[in-house]
């Protein structure tokens, strides 16, 4: 496979694949994701915290392409709907999904499967592409999540946006600024020009 016909990190490192490595992949990525929803910060007053799980969800979705990043998130949630601890400080069930969470949950699923589409036109590659990637994925996060948030806690408007979006403003910045730094630099040693 040459350079100009590998879409996404994992073709790039992995190009061919079976059943077997793709389950490994998707198995790595759930543990990933487990372990940066560990890096948890409650805000006071709200139930959702600031957690290292939207970072693992650019990532894994740009790394990964749309197929993989969205079978990948949808078993994590699945594993943590059926009782394992992933998900934030170490939380699970249904209520997680079915609660106030469950809209970020939702806007993640959507946007592993989003920026993993945008990674497979090459937008991860390049500095200039990667951040409107990188936002949009964190935009369809925090929309899903917001419209979620407020139905579930019956809560208004202000409310919701105080606890659930003005928060996380300073994190998803550096988060994204990681994302988009890493990325490029990582292509640039897997598809050095």
């Amino acid at each position: 496979m040459s350079v100009n016909q590998i879409a996404t990190l994992r073709s790039a490192l992995v190009p061919r694949t079976t059943l077997l490595t793709q389950a490994g992949f998707i198995l790595g990525g759930t543990f990933f994701l487990g372990v940066m929803a560990q890096i948890a910060i409650p805000i006071p007053g709200s139930p959702i915290p600031v957690t290292g799980q939207t970072l693992a969800v650019l990532l894994l979705g740009t790394a990964y392409g749309a197929s993989l990043g969205f079978a990948t998130f949808a078993f994590y949630i699945l594993m943590g709907i059926l009782g394992a601890p992933i998900f934030a400080s170490g939380s699970h069930g249904l209520a997680r999904f079915t609660g106030p969470t469950g809209g970020y949950l939702a806007g993640m699923l959507l946007a592993s499967a989003i920026t993993g589409a945008l990674a497979g036109r090459k937008w991860d590659q390049k500095i200039l592409t990667v951040i409107p990637t990188m936002l949009i994925g964190d935009v369809i996060i925090f929309t899903a999540g917001l419209f979620w948030l407020h139905h579930a806690t019956a809560q208004s408007w202000s409310w919701t946006f105080s606890k659930g979006f003005t928060p996380f403003i300073l994190g998803e910045a550096i988060k994204i600024a990681i994302a988009s730094t890493a990325l490029p630099t990582v292509w640039r040693f897997v598809a050095p020009k």
